[in-house]
Order: C-alpha cells, then sequence, then structure tokens
C-alpha cells in the first residue's frame, strides 16, 4: 500500500493499531513522548486489566507475552459495606501487567516488525497540522490538553462536569492473593469502592489497590496525601482504611509486609469522563481520527478504558486496511461501527459511578444469583449487554422478571 499512516501516542491504542496495521504491511510513523526505557524508569501509568477480547486481539497480534493463565485472574470477588460477599467468575482469564512492562515490549515490537517511532515531548494540535502533510490519515491516540481543542465535546454523552472520584492507585506488598485468583470488587456506600488487583510489575507479582474515594466522603484524603512526606504514614492510613471500610481485602494483609512499593508506584489524581467527536477535517484537508482517550475519557471504575480503546484502535485497522481513501466518508464508517461498544463503555461507566435504585437491585440479586454474577462478570467483555440489561429501571426489573420467571419453570 502507498499509503502512510501517522499515530500520536503510543499507548495501548496507538500500539495495537500501529501492530495492526504493519501485521497488514502498512506504513505507519508513530509519534510518542518518551523512549521505552523512560517508560520502565518512570511513574505507575495506570492499573488497568485486560479482558479476554483484548487478550485476544494481543495474541492475533502476535504480543500475548504474558500468559493469562500464568498471569491472569478469573473471577470478580464482590463485597459491599464489609459483609455481603460474593462472587463471579469469567469464561476465560482477564490480567493486569503494569504498563512499565508492557508498553516498552510492545513499542520494540512495533519497531522490530518495521513501524517507525518518532519521539516528540510534546504533540499539539498545531503539529498534527503540520505532520499531516507527510500522512493519509492521521490517528490521535494521546488525551492531552493540548488535544482538547481538536475533538469537540459531546454533551448528549457526557453527563459530568467534574471528576466522580478522586484517585490512588498503587503497588503493594504484604497482600495475600484472593482464591480463587481474582480481583475484588469492594463497595463502601458513600465513600467510594476499592479495586484489589493481582498485577504483575516490574519487581514481579504484587498487588494494585485502586482507591474510588468519593469527593468529600471519609476516604478522599487517600488521594491527596504526599508518601515521600511520610512514607510510614502513608501506610497506616491505607491500612486503616482497609480496616475501616474494606475489611475482605484487609483480612488477607499481613501488616508487617504490607506497604506500597515505591513514591514512583503510586498515583493520585482525578479525571472527569467525557465523550469527544469521532473526527475532525484539519486546515491540509486530511482527517484526524480520535482514539482512546483522545475520543472517551472513562473512570476506572469498571476496568474498562484500555479495552475500549484496544477494541477501538482494532476497528480502525480494518478499516484502513479495506479502504484506499481517507476521507469523511470513511472517519463516518469508523464511527458508526465502534460506537455501540465504545459508547456502551462510557454509558455503563458513568452509570455505575452514580448507580440509581434500579442498578442496586440488581447488584442484590446477583449476591444471590450465581449464574447472573456469572454473567455480569463476563460480561465485561460485552459492555454493550451490560447497557441493554442496566441502562434503565425498566429493562433492568423486566430481565430480572423474565430470569426469576424461568427459574420458576425450570423447578417444577
Amino acid at each position: 500500500m502507498g499509503s502512510t499512516i501517522g499515530i500520536v501516542g503510543s499507548g495501548v491504542s496507538g500500539l495495537h493499531l500501529g501492530l495492526f496495521l504493519r501485521a497488514h504491511d502498512v506504513p505507519v510513523t508513530m509519534y510518542g513522548d518518551k523512549e521505552p526505557d523512560d517508560i520502565r524508569a518512570g511513574r505507575l501509568l495506570n492499573t488497568v486489566g485486560h479482558h479476554h477480547h483484548t487478550l485476544e486481539r494481543e495474541r492475533a497480534l502476535g504480543v500475548h507475552h504474558w500468559d493469562a493463565g500464568e498471569y491472569g485472574y478469573v473471577c470478580h470477588h464482590h463485597c459491599v459495606g464489609g459483609e455481603l460477599r460474593f462472587r463471579g467468575d469469567f469464561d476465560h482469564p482477564s490480567s493486569v501487567i503494569d504498563y512499565r512492562v508492557y508498553l516498552p515490549r510492545l513499542m520494540e515490537d512495533f519497531q522490530e516488525r518495521g513501524g517507525e517511532l518518532v519521539i516528540m515531548p510534546s504533540v499539539g494540535v498545531e503539529d498534527v497540522e503540520r505532520l499531516s502533510q507527510h500522512h493519509e490519515l492521521m490517528v490521535i491516540a494521546v488525551g492531552r490538553r493540548s488535544m482538547e481543542d481538536l475533538f469537540a465535546r459531546r454533551d448528549d454523552k457526557s453527563p459530568y462536569d467534574r471528576p466522580q472520584r478522586r484517585l490512588s492507585a498503587g503497588i503493594y506488598s504484604g497482600i495475600e492473593y484472593s482464591e480463587p485468583k481474582g480481583v475484588g470488587v469492594h463497595f463502601s456506600p458513600g465513600h467510594g469502592e476499592l479495586l484489589e488487583l493481582p498485577i504483575y510489575s516490574h519487581d514481579g507479582f504484587a498487588t494494585a489497590l485502586l482507591f474510588e474515594n468519593v469527593p468529600g466522603g471519609a476516604l478522599e484524603p487517600l488521594a491527596h496525601l504526599r508518601y515521600d512526606d511520610d512514607p510510614a504514614a502513608y501506610d497506616r492510613l491505607v491500612l486503616e482504611a482497609l480496616r475501616a471500610h474494606y475489611p475482605m481485602a484487609a483480612e488477607r494483609v499481613d501488616p508487617d509486609a504490607f506497604g506500597l512499593w515505591s513514591s514512583r508506584d503510586l498515583l493520585q489524581g482525578a479525571l472527569t469522563p467525557i465523550v469527544r467527536e469521532d473526527y475532525a477535517r484539519l486546515s491540509s484537508g486530511r482527517y484526524a481520527l480520535a482514539v482512546g482517550d483522545s475520543h472517551t475519557v472513562v473512570d476506572p471504575m469498571m476496568g474498562q478504558g484500555a479495552n475500549s480503546a484496544s477494541y477501538s484502535a482494532w476497528t480502525i485497522g480494518e478499516a484502513i486496511v479495506a479502504d484506499h481513501v481517507y476521507d469523511e466518508r470513511f472517519c463516518q464508517r469508523v464511527a458508526r461501527r465502534r460506537e455501540g461498544f465504545v459508547h456502551s463503555v462510557s454509558d455503563w461507566t458513568n452509570l455505575m459511578l452514580n448507580p440509581p435504585p434500579h442498578v442496586m437491585e440488581f447488584i442484590g440479586a446477583m449476591s444471590q444469583d450465581k449464574a447472573l454474577c456469572d454473567e455480569f462478570t463476563s460480561n465485561f467483555n460485552d459492555p454493550e449487554r451490560q447497557v441493554d440489561v442496566l441502562g434503565t429501571p425498566e429493562r433492568t426489573r423486566a430481565f430480572l422478571a423474565a430470569r426469576a420467571a424461568t427459574h420458576e419453570s425450570a423447578a417444577v
């Protein structure tokens, strides 16, 4: 193919797209902001899990370097209010690999397969305009503020104008894995949530704790306290939070061994969920497509951001390979093909940030019905199905009623 594609950003969406295109011999240049070794030595980027559909794309790309049978987990252990406990099993395992391990390896794979990686510390809209002179299509895979003017906010899909959680994510030692090995999904009503994730990082296996703290709640200080000011005080605060709000996790903590790995293994902050337009026409006459955080920013509560980004990148890759003209019609086709999945990820996550009564009814039903909980858990691979069930009170109650009727018929 004579067309060349420019990708701004070397995160999961940029890399999965770049690797897909190289697998189809499409010339591609990726503009990243850091060398692989700088990412390896840097601060924690996130604590994302990759679900089965994403791992399947990794296998197809030949970059599934961390076999889910060894590195993955098989279920979600739920705990509501410290008392109500129930488990949901996946059909296939998911996994959490520290992106400081994951991204550099895929960047090297991309280069080994003929992709060009150009390091540019900061890229703004004016740079995209300039770079578009050298490419048939630009794909923007970074969510920096410098790109906000390129893709307009979609008010119809963006219900929040401020962060709904204050986040604290870190890698900790001294926490025994659950049995079977899974992610802990803990709810402390009025204060927030905790995702307890088995992670593989630069020093081996450990546990990532992602605290989703309600602004103004008792746990918000976790998002603000500086570790470097007093590491022991920080570790004590986290341990106290586990004991008071998340006892299912605290029960597996060895207090003598517990602690954050280091200050570079901690990420604190907040984000505002948002959906932006799919594409923009550049002054060059060429087009820029949004993918990943430049297109949709979702709170990490439901562990969907990276999976949505990978799905979106794959959709773009298929469209690029199938077409030869990257005009507005092409961009519109990409938007239609990925809309159901990507928008459902955003809709579902936004719903769970402030769950209405019918969602709480559903969670209560899950606690009493293992098969229902398994279905909900496996549907982390199918966010459209989750929204089909949870999107409105009528949908949820009709689904639960139909399920109850089926159970009654089977019991007769």
